[in-house]
């Protein structure tokens, strides 16, 4: 195995599901309760036999230590300072800017590479990091038309701007040094959505890492929101104590009408998606007013998140993701969406896969919501009769007998059974 820089964790966990932090299975760490931070993070509660988050930091050179850790104070310090402290209340307010109106599945389209016609869609998702040059810190559009012919979208669609991505280029939009002017950009374009970047909060490292990150969200919220844009705060947390910060915030500022939430990686694996998608629904009871929720991934528990919020809309990206892979979309009789290998001539443009996979992919959703049809059994039950001329009763089998729709009646092995009509 490959060592890590010595500003790195070096410590290895063969079993990462051991980091869940989970109130209600296992107790507090030993040294929370004297932690400084012990109000805001609420503890840590995992099965990996650690005296505190302190324990995670295992860099060999804590002077070079990238995380945010108190083992590096200078470094810390000026880690504080640029969030002004890891307190939600120090963050400045917003004008709530409304809720749009945006139907349930959204595709995303990442670029217009192997295309040459327009996506005829409604509405359309776009990564925030192909929409702004991250190199000079200037959108690579400047009007309506550009950003049509840029992802070859409709002129007129309904725009969402996704902020979830890799560490790298959400870490890119947090050094831009003139975030307020691309943000005026972004808002003179007319897009109908932005979600703020999904800055990791990691399960290895220590929990100020985790509350810094927490608190870069917010921040990234209130600035999208000053600048008049239509803004959902992405929720990410570790802790059940993480989701009760984010609903105690919320409750307080009303402005703060949608959220958003990504399943695409580790919060959608195994069972860590049910204990994501409680903390959700529970947070979205306790705030006690209508919320709206855009997530990416995540996909199977609509119905789930549905019951608890207003609105939710689903940021699908993998119909563009398995065309670019050269994958065509069907539904088996029963409803489920699977994929099957269709190449393409060399150069030939795919546009009609990509509509069909999108169309597809919706139409999977559509079918799961739809409820599952209930046969009413009959209200008198025919009786048989051995008059072979009783053909009300007994159809002939060569003229009334649906042997497609009876065959299911029929046992696998047939020796010694009679095929007959079903009463």
């Amino acid at each position: 195995m490959n060592r890590r820089p010595p500003h790195e964790p070096s410590r290895h966990f063969p079993q990462p599901r051991r980091l869940w932090d989970d109130a209600t299975r296992h107790a507090p760490s030993l040294g929370c309760p004297t932690c400084l931070e012990r109000d805001r993070c609420g503890g840590v509660h995992t099965d990996v036999g650690v005296l505190d988050c302190r324990d995670l930091c295992s860099c060999q050179d804590k002077t070079k230590c990238d995380m945010v850790c108190r083992f590096n104070p200078r470094a810390f310090v000026a880690r504080m300072r640029e969030v002004g402290g890891l307190g939600f209340e120090t963050a400045p307010r917003a004008a709530a800017n409304g809720v749009p109106a945006l139907p349930a599945i959204v595709p995303f389209v990442d670029h217009r590479y192997g295309r040459a016609a327009t996506l005829d869609e409604p509405a359309v998702a776009i990564s925030l990091y192909e929409l702004v040059n991250l190199a000079i810190g200037k959108p690579h559009v400047a009007s309506r038309a550009e950003l049509a012919a840029r992802f070859l979208i409709p002129e007129g669609a309904a725009i969402v701007v996704s902020g979830v991505d890799k560490d790298g280029p959400i870490e890119c939009w947090w050094e831009l040094k003139d975030r307020p002017a691309i943000l005026a950009a972004l808002q003179a374009l007319g897009v109908a959505l932005v979600t703020t970047p999904n800055f990791s909060v990691l399960t290895d490292v220590p929990r100020t890492d985790n509350l810094h990150a927490m608190k870069r969200i917010l921040l990234a919220w209130t600035e999208m929101a000053g600048a008049g844009l239509p803004a959902a705060l992405h929720v990410n947390g570790r802790t059940q104590h993480d989701y009760a910060r984010w609903a105690e915030l919320i409750a307080e500022r009303p402005e703060i009408e949608i959220l958003a939430f990504e399943f695409a990686t580790g919060c959608g694996r195994g069972e860590r998606i049910e204990w994501h998608v409680a903390q959700l629904c529970a947070l979205a009871d306790r705030v006690g007013r209508p919320l709206a929720l855009v997530i990416r991934g995540g996909g199977r528990k609509l119905d789930v998140l549905r019951r608890h919020f207003s609105s939710v809309t689903l940021v699908e990206t993998e119909a563009f993701s398995r065309t670019i892979r050269r994958r065509r979309a069907y539904l088996t009789e029963s409803g489920r969406l699977k994929w099957v290998k269709f190449p393409t001539p060399e150069g030939a443009p795919i546009d009609h896969l990509l509509a069909h996979n999108v169309a597809v992919v919706r139409a999977s959703y559509e079918s799961s919501e739809r409820p599952a049809l209930r046969l009413r059994p009959p209200a008198r039950r025919p009786r048989r009769t051995s008059h072979r001329d009783s053909e009300a009763i007994q159809p002939s089998l060569l003229r009334q007998l649906h042997l497609p729709g009876e065959a299911r009646g029929i046992a696998p092995e047939p020796q010694g059974v009679v095929a007959a009509a079903k009463p």
